[in-house]
């Protein structure tokens, strides 16, 4: 199960394009309702989550994804209980993915000490600890996933996929939205 953390003011298209890529290759993937049970996306999507969070277990997922959008993250961030899922999901060893804005809270709970990211430019003095990475759109390192924007969300989408079920299956999913940015 790989949960997708939806707080009010989350970024769209950085949380729907990895659910979306996920569910083509049959992942399983819940939207989580940090704020409720309707979220409320940055530009006013409402969007209905598929688990309430005090349901889901972070322990026993395979992936947690943080999307980004400031307010959704500033939510996050006033959650005691997201930012302990968070942490208790890296503790587990799962993948912890993060993007735009997102990978402030990983900074927050000290999972990118000493770890390469990226995140939204003009954020990466908020990246405590991490080695930035300017300009990259996706950076990959061990069960961490960071992504640039909402202008790279297919990258970051496709790069949780070949994480958790390789290469294969990311290329098929990319050929079958004829996605072209898919690069080596």
């Amino acid at each position: 199960m790989v949960y997708i953390l939806l707080a009010d003011g989350f970024e769209e298209v950085e949380a729907i394009s990895p659910a979306d890529a996920l569910r083509r290759a049959r992942v399983d993937v819940q939207l989580v309702g940090v704020t409720g049970m309707t979220v409320i996306a940055s530009h006013g999507l409402k969007v209905a989550a598929d688990a309430a969070f005090s349901d889901i277990d972070p322990a026993a997922c395979e992936a947690l994804i943080v999307p980004g959008g400031l307010r959704g993250v500033q939510n996050l961030r006033s959650s005691p209980a997201a930012l302990s899922a968070v942490k208790t999901a890296y503790d587990a060893g799962k993948f912890i993915c993060a993007i735009c804005a997102g990978p402030t809270v990983l900074a927050g709970l000290g999972i990118l000490e000493g770890r390469e990211a990226v995140c939204y430019p003009g954020m990466e003095e908020e990246l405590t600890g991490a080695k930035v990475r300017v300009g990259a759109k996706v950076v990959v390192d061990g069960n961490v996933i960071t992504g640039r924007s909402a202008g790279t969300s297919w990258d970051f989408a496709l790069a949780i996929l070949t994480a958790l079920r390789g290469t294969e299956a990311a290329e098929k999913v990319a050929e079958a939205i004829h996605y072209d940015g898919l690069q080596g």
